[in-house]
């Protein structure tokens, strides 16, 4: 039986009751306009970039390669040059292999070369001597460690001495 103090809703029951503790709930920021029902923000976003998308692509594809007179004859005469069809595609990954060049290069000027930096942090850890016993027991796993930069040099550098 229904308590007469609550209002079914399609969204959620609320209720007016005084016999109930009101609860205090932490919401993600995303859910926090989801109700339960229907989709969620992220989702419509998604779903109107997904078709805004592939819009513009297919009049991207209509306006590079549909002949000069068809475009004329439906009645479209105002579109820019046609060398924009390579020049923004081609300025555009440009842009994007200047920007990851840019970015891996103030890494690399970020760090100094002669500093161990390079190759120590707070989290590094030298191996540990395990404690060798018969042949006959299993091993334990070692926990994970840094290999040294002088065994990498031995086991790459000395291969037949």
């Amino acid at each position: 039986m229904e308590d007469r103090h609550s209002v079914n809703s399609p969204r959620r029951i609320l209720s007016f009751s005084k016999r109930r503790r009101a609860t205090l709930s932490f919401l993600a920021h995303d859910d926090k306009a989801y109700s339960g029902f229907g989709p969620k923000t992220s989702e419509v976003y998604g779903f109107v970039g997904s078709i805004t998308t592939v819009v513009t692509a297919v009049l991207f594809l209509v306006w590079t390669y549909v002949p000069q007179r068809w475009l004329h004859a439906i009645g479209i005469f105002y579109y820019p040059s046609r060398c924009w069809a390579l020049a923004v595609p081609a300025y555009t990954m440009v842009t994007i292999v200047l920007a990851l060049s840019f970015y891996i290069g103030l890494n690399f000027m970020s760090t100094p070369s002669t500093s161990l930096n390079t190759m120590f942090d707070e989290f590094s850890r030298e191996p540990s001597n395990p404690v060798s016993s018969a042949e006959g027991d299993e091993q334990p796993i070692e926990p994970i460690s840094d290999i040294g930069i002088h065994k990498i040099n031995v086991l790459m550098f000395n291969n037949g001495k």
